[in-house]
């Protein structure tokens, strides 16, 4: 089971409902937002959580091409999925979820969100190495022609 984390209303939505059963589970993060890969335990908005944050506890910007994923804190479930071992968390780059969403929009047709893009990106750098008989689960959490001109404004910037 693998889904975009950003805050974590996406991903915990769909790992609820395999949270009791043997399957792993993965939270797919921004690389410039990742709160559990990069935060420490804090508060923010009332509940304790992984948040990126300074030396003095002050919250720090998280930056990602979508803005679904561009906060700073992850949920308190993701906080213990994360140190019970329950669930693991990696991260993508904007250029990975880009080349993913493009990917998908040309191999299978649909439009991804740029959060599910980070999802798929994370697929598509894992799947040599995945078993031939295994299946995988991917939460496509929204629509992506929402993210079209974002695309669109990335493709046309001077390298």
């Amino acid at each position: 089971m693998i889904a975009c984390v950003g805050g974590g209303s996406n991903a915990i939505g769909i790992f609820s409902g395999f949270a009791d059963l043997p399957v792993r589970l993965v939270g797919v993060e921004p690389a410039g937002g990742a709160a559990v890969g990069r935060g420490v335990p804090g508060v923010v908005h009332g509940m304790r959580s992984y948040l990126m944050q300074d030396e003095y506890g002050q919250v720090q910007e998280a930056h990602s091409i979508s803005a679904g994923l561009d906060y700073p804190g992850v949920g308190p479930e993701h906080s213990m999925l994360a140190e019970t071992g329950r669930a693991t968390y990696v991260s993508v780059t904007d250029n990975e979820a880009v080349e993913a969403f493009r990917r998908t929009c040309r191999l299978e047709g649909i439009i991804p969100a740029l959060e599910s893009s980070h999802a798929l990106a994370h697929v598509y750098r894992t799947a040599s190495a995945l078993p031939k008989d295994g299946i995988v689960l991917v939460n496509l959490s929204g629509r992506g022609d929402k993210d079209m001109a974002t695309v669109a404004e990335r493709d046309a910037r001077p390298t």
